[in-house]
């Protein structure tokens, strides 16, 4: 599977093309285009084996109930790929790894890419986003999506992330939920309220827009039908 990202950082498609007799998991609703002569295969989990309770458990942390499966027939072929909102894309590789990905974020990945829910506990409750994450493990190539850039931050010690800009992480990483400011008056009075503090050896993705600060931007702005 080869994956082009076109139109960074801003409008970014992913140009995936498969070989015969590859496959590309993608979340309901991703595809653009693609070639004419594309198989699709609609699963709650992987291509030729659903699982009601590994669906269910996707939708908890804010992906789609199904997934589509694309492969070509006796050719190569092409699809295309978009996200909900506007902004980047990032292609990573699990080499046997496990990596933790926010709600929302998963775009697609090769048919070996494994995926399950992470439980972050209450402490993701606590800091406005979802409890449970998706955990991707295995080998192969994966595609994250993001509201505006994407951007990685290494992580050697400790470090603070805003909670609405994180894309995914390594699970070499641990967290807690702390207030950004000297004092809980000042964290929320200055408009970070509560903050991830990553401690360990990783790497996090940030997205440089907050998908639910901008939803309360826009909302004064809606008029009533």
């Amino acid at each position: 599977m080869k994956i082009e990202l076109v139109n960074r950082p801003g409008n970014t498609a992913a140009k995936v093309t498969l070989a015969a007799g590859e496959t590309c998991t993608a979340e309901a609703g991703a595809m653009i285009a693609m070639s004419g002569h594309m198989n699709i295969t609609t699963t709650t989990h992987k291509k030729g084996a659903g699982g009601i309770f590994k669906a269910a458990k996707r939708m908890l942390s804010g992906e789609s109930f199904f997934l589509n499966h694309f492969d070509p027939k006796d050719k190569e072929g092409e699809l295309w790929l978009g996200s909900s909102l506007a902004g980047d894309m990032l292609a990573l590789t699990l080499d046997n790894e496990n990596l933790i990905v926010q709600s929302g974020s998963f775009l697609a990945s090769e048919e070996s890419v494994d995926m399950d829910m992470g439980w972050q506990g209450f402490k993701s409750l606590l800091s406005g986003e979802s409890m449970f994450w998706l955990n991707l493990k295995g080998r192969g190539q994966v595609v994250l999506s993001s509201f505006g850039a994407i951007y990685p931050i290494e992580v050697d010690g400790d470090y603070i992330v805003d909670t609405g800009h994180i894309v995914a992480f390594n699970e070499t990483l641990d967290f807690t939920i702390t207030k950004a400011g000297s004092s809980w008056l000042q964290s929320f009075l200055g408009g970070e309220g509560l903050v991830c503090k990553f401690s360990g050896k990783g790497t996090v993705w940030c997205q440089s827009h907050n998908a639910n600060s901008f939803g309360h931007a826009l909302t004064p702005k809606l008029r009533k039908a």
